[in-house]
């Protein structure tokens, strides 16, 4: 039986409640609510620009657990692989700001028009390698999120954990990974790639379930214990592993959570944290 977690490791991704809470909202929800993480998105993010959301989050005592996001490194040319640099680098100016523990990276999958996946892996380490001094820094960690194979076309062309260790092996310090159990759970190595991160690149902790069936791979995630993912089995894994960070929850749910009162929706996710991770 796997003990509750520290209720205050909970740390809400502001995705899942994007919908219908503006960030100034998110706040001060997550104050109300006793949830002492917060993860915002870089489009909520600018609604109220890095240094005011800042002061906004220092002041009602919340961590800022990662900034959401960087990567989308793949180009069909070199102008766009430089865009996407020069935005990461901006997007890593806001981390340093806010004074995120991490930005979160979803590396990028395959150019338009390309079918090449091994030359899209090579863009994503030559991107991150391209803006990996810059973070450091500035005292910004970078975490490579892994994406289910089902987005390696579109979203992200690293997919598993071994993929991610792999990358920081390859290019060093200031790199490690966030794990969200979303799209890892059925990894039948997964519980040996996260010890082989270890509690210096585990930098992340991403949760909800998956549902089944799903009707929207994308928009259809569950609230933790409405799925089949074994959360308290995996908080394990990294807990022995190391990390001690916290536990955040982003839900993308078009049909469901998202259409909800998001002052439920977080009081459920303090309920579900206690009672299913």
């Amino acid at each position: 039986m796997h003990q509750s977690p520290d209720p205050e490791l909970l740390s809400l991704n502001t995705a899942t409640v994007r919908e219908k809470w503006s960030l100034r909202q998110m706040i001060e929800g997550c104050a109300r609510h006793g949830i002492r993480g917060i993860s915002p998105w870089r489009d909520k993010l600018a609604e109220l620009g890095a240094k005011e959301a800042a002061k906004m989050m220092r002041s009602h005592g919340l961590t800022v657990t990662g900034l959401c996001r960087g990567g989308m490194f793949p180009a069909t040319d070199r102008r766009g692989r430089q865009a996407a640099i020069e935005d990461n680098l901006r997007a890593i100016e806001d981390a340093a700001i806010l004074e995120a523990r991490c930005l979160v990276l979803v590396v990028g999958g395959i150019p338009p028009g390309s079918k090449d996946i091994a030359g899209a892996r090579e863009q994503v380490r030559d991107g991150i390698g391209a803006v990996l001094d810059h973070a450091r820094a500035c005292g910004v960690p970078l975490a490579i999120e892994a994406l289910h194979p089902m987005y390696a076309a579109d979203r992200a062309c690293v997919n598993t954990l071994a993929q991610a260790n792999d990358l920081c092996n390859e290019l060093g310090e200031g790199l490690g990974l966030a794990v969200d159990v979303y799209h890892v759970w059925w990894d039948p190595r997964l519980k040996a790639e996260i010890e082989r991160a270890g509690d210096k690149r585990l930098l992340a902790f991403h949760i909800c379930d998956w549902l089944v069936p799903t009707g929207d791979l994308l928009l259809d995630r569950g609230m933790m214990g409405d799925g089949v993912i074994d959360i308290p089995l995996i908080r394990s894994w990294v807990e022995a592993a190391g990390y001690r960070g916290f536990h955040e929850v982003e839900i993308f749910s078009a049909n469901n959570w998202w259409r909800r009162d998001p002052d439920e929706v977080l009081a459920i996710c303090r309920e579900r944290h206690q009672s299913c991770c």
